[in-house]
C-alpha cells in the first residue's frame, strides 16, 4: 500500500493566490499535522545561522521523505497551474535553516536566478512577535504590510519571484526551522550555491561548528 504523502496537495490547489502587487499564496498545515513530529524529529541539526543547501546536511527518513514530496511532480504539476508558470527543465534547490540570527530579516528581493519561491516552516506554535515573515509593498518599510506569513505547524507560503516581491522580517534571535524551495533558471545556480555552502561548511567544520548532524 502506498505511504499518504507528507503535505496536503489537495489544500494546496484549493488555496487562493493574491496577484497584486505580486502573485502569492499561504498554505495553513501544507505538512499534514500527523507528520510534523517526525520530519522535525528528522530534521538537519543546523545550530547557527544561514540557509544549508541538503548536500550539506544530514537528516532522517522523514524529512528525506518530505523532500522528495515537495520536489516531485505532483506538487511540481500545482505550482505551474497556480502561478502560471512552464518550469519544464528548471530544476530545482532547496536549502534549510534552523536559527535566525538577529542581523536576519532584512527587507529584500530574492535573486532574479529563483523564479519561484516557498518557504515551508517546521516550528511550533509561535508566540514571538518578530520573526514572522512580511510581504511588502516596497523596499523601505516594514509596516507596510501586505500580508504576515505565522513560520509556524507546515505554513507554506509561495511567490512568484517578480522585481517587486519585497520581504521582510522585525529581527529573531533564537531557533527558527525554515525549508526553502526554489525552481531556478538552470543548473549552474545549483551548483554554484552548493558549492558555495560545501566551502563555507568545510571552514565551520574547522572551527568545530558543523552544519548538520544525522538522526538516521
Amino acid at each position: 500500500m502506498t505511504r499518504p504523502l507528507p503535505i496536503d496537495l489537495a489544500a494546496f490547489d484549493a488555496a487562493p493566490v493574491t496577484r497584486e502587487p505580486f502573485a502569492h499564496a499561504l498554505v495553513p498545515h501544507f505538512v499534514r499535522p500527523e507528520a510534523m513530529t517526525q520530519i522535525n524529529a528528522d530534521y538537519p541539526l543546523v545550530t547557527h545561522p544561514g540557509s544549508f543547501p541538503l548536500p550539506t546536511l544530514k537528516y532522517g527518513p522523514a524529512f528525506d521523505e518530505l523532500m522528495q514530496a515537495i520536489q516531485g511532480p505532483e506538487f511540481t504539476a500545482l505550482v505551474e497551474k497556480k502561478l502560471d508558470v512552464d518550469l519544464t527543465g528548471r530544476p530545482t534547490m532547496v536549502t534549510a535553516r534552523g536559527v535566525s540570527a538577529a542581523r536576519d530579516g532584512q527587507i529584500h528581493t530574492d535573486s532574479r536566478t529563483k523564479l519561484i519561491t516557498v518557504r515551508i516552516y517546521m516550528n511550533n506554535e509561535w508566540e514571538a512577535k518578530t520573526g514572522r515573515l512580511r510581504l511588502l509593498r516596497g523596499p523601505d518599510d516594514l509596516e507596510d504590510v501586505i500580508a504576515e506569513v505565522p513560520p509556524e505547524e507546515g505554513t507554506l507560503l509561495i511567490f512568484k519571484n517578480e522585481p517587486n516581491a519585497w520581504h521582510g522580517f522585525h529581527p529573531f534571535e533564537g531557533p527558527r526551522r525554515v525549508i526553502q524551495l526554489n525552481w531556478v533558471t538552470d543548473a549552474g545556480v545549483v551548483w554554484r550555491e552548493q558549492t558555495r555552502h560545501k566551502v563555507s561548511a568545510f571552514f565551520k567544520r574547522l572551527r568545530g561548528k558543523e552544519p548538520g548532524s544525522s538522526r538516521m
